[in-house]
């Protein structure tokens, strides 16, 4: 028995070991099967299981590129935020002595240059020195207010401006800079202790005429050298109405203008208020309009005829090429008639259409007609449209608005015509054909250089005048003649 137990231990031992050379077998099978796939395969016989394990260096790999990914996206956000930050905080000047302190820092410990080195550091602590100056920027809390939103052209307007210490710490001396237009009003803010404000007031002086934009306000910090500035602005932002000079005009009832609410027209009606004639009847008029006493008298039927009457209807169109004015001072002066007209006619309660051309794209010009039309329903909002009016350089001449107000529009009783200099008297002519024929049009001529006068041409009337004053005195002399 002890004979055979080694011999059987013997047996067994190689039975496992022929087992585990089986195993290896397989082990080593796979690896190489699968040894191009980069990984490995294990297999076990006796649990029908697979295990997969990816290589070190490929998971090294991975691992080594998210990082880098991650690193190159947090460096690029960094330095697009740097470069902003230092785009609005050095100035030419920071940045010469940031220059000027890198290059002697580097060429002094490179070359043992003392006197690069000594500039070097000079210029490196000048830098430091200017960053405390910047702290506080937004500490302050900034009231601007006016006391109009609405002026005449040349008239200035005042304000004040209320600054105050909303942090805790005590606010170093500042500067806040207001907007006004395209142009800077520039404020000395002391040192403010936590919690007190400081109020100074804001004179704006004589405007020209269009909508100015003041605001926002904006607090500067920047050392006494200049080298850095920052910058923090409110969102407090007025528009102000800069209004044309207007003139008082005579009443639009009388003189040129003689239709009055209610009253007739020349044209001929069948049924209206102011009885014209008695003639004979004619098939499709209407039985209500048969005058019976006229009939019994001649045997035949009559019937009464009428003269319209309609509500006046004015329109004031306006020209606003470039090419139609000498300068921009003739330009106003045609704003400030046109807005004088248009005041007029409100206050008489008229129905009134205020019409200038509209800005055209380059590419389709000639093919696209526009106009633009400012309201007139009341004062206020008449004069804020006349405010954002502008010359256009690229827009229709004004014989084409007067057509297109004429298609539009209602039949109008009268309609100013208000051009420049420029736009000679047989255009004017032909701007006049667009209205229908029973529409009196006035031409209204702005040239600064020629006296006034008043002119009657093929069936229009022509005023020219050289101020806005003359703009009375003629439509006065047209009441009289």
């Amino acid at each position: 028995m002890s004979a055979d137990r080694p011999g059987g231990t013997s047996g067994s031992g190689e039975r496992r070991r022929g087992g585990t050379g089986t195993l290896d077998a397989r082990i080593t099978r796979t690896v190489s099967s699968t040894a191009t796939e980069g990984r490995t395969h294990l297999t076990s016989t006796a649990t029908g299981s697979a295990t997969s394990v990816a290589p070190r260096r490929g998971r090294a790999f991975v691992r080594a590129a998210v990082w880098g990914t991650g690193a190159w996206r947090a460096a690029s956000t960094a330095i697009g935020a740097a470069a902003v930050w230092s785009a609005r905080t050095i100035r030419p000047a920071g940045a010469l002595a940031a220059v000027a302190g890198t290059a002697g820092l580097v060429l002094g410990i490179a070359f043992g240059w003392v006197e690069f080195m000594v500039a070097g550091a000079a210029s490196v602590l000048l830098l430091i020195a200017a960053v405390p100056f910047l702290f506080g920027a937004r500490a302050y809390d900034v009231d601007l207010t006016l006391t109009h939103e609405r002026i005449v052209a040349g008239d200035g307007v005042s304000g004040r401006i209320v600054v105050r210490n909303e942090s805790h710490r005590v606010a170093l001396p500042g500067r806040i800079d207001v907007a006004v237009g395209a142009g800077l009003v520039e404020f000395g803010v002391p040192l403010l202790r936590p919690g007190h404000t400081v109020e100074q007031p804001l004179d704006i002086p004589g405007l020209r005429r269009g909508i100015v934009t003041v605001g926002p306000a904006t607090t500067v910090r920047s050392d006494p050298v200049g080298l850095l500035r920052r910058e923090h602005s409110f969102a407090d932002v007025h528009d102000l109405y800069v209004h044309p000079r207007t003139t008082a005009l005579p009443s639009t009832s009388a003189g040129l203008i003689r239709d009055l609410e209610g009253a007739p027209t020349r044209r001929l009606v069948d049924a209206d208020m102011s009885f014209h004639a008695i003639r004979e009847y004619v098939p499709g008029d209407s039985r209500r309009q048969i005058h019976w006493r006229s009939t019994a008298k001649t045997g035949r039927l009559m019937v009464r005829q009428y003269e319209e009457s309609r509500r006046s209807r004015m329109a004031v169109v306006l020209a606003v090429a470039e090419g139609e004015y000498a300068d921009a001072d003739e330009f106003e002066l045609a704003v400030s008639c046109a807005a004088s007209l248009g005041l007029r006619a409100v206050h008489d309660a008229r129905d009134v259409q205020i019409v200038t051309g509209s800005e055209i794209p380059r590419v389709v010009r000639g093919r696209l007609r526009a106009i633009r039309r400012i309201p007139a329903a009341a004062p206020r909002p008449m004069l804020d449209g006349f405010s954002g009016i502008d010359l256009i350089e690229s827009t229709m001449p004004v014989g084409e608005v007067c057509r297109l107000t004429a298609e539009s529009g209602e039949r109008l009783s009268i309609a100013f015509v208000v051009v420049g200099s420029r736009v000679p008297l047989s255009r004017l002519q032909q701007a006049a054909l667009a209205f229908s024929a029973d529409t009196a049009v006035v031409g209204l001529i702005c040239d600064e250089r020629a006296h006034p006068r008043m002119q009657q041409l093929s069936g229009m009337t022509v005023l020219t005048v050289g101020t806005l004053d003359d703009l009375a005195g003629l439509l006065l002399r047209g009441a009289t003649s």
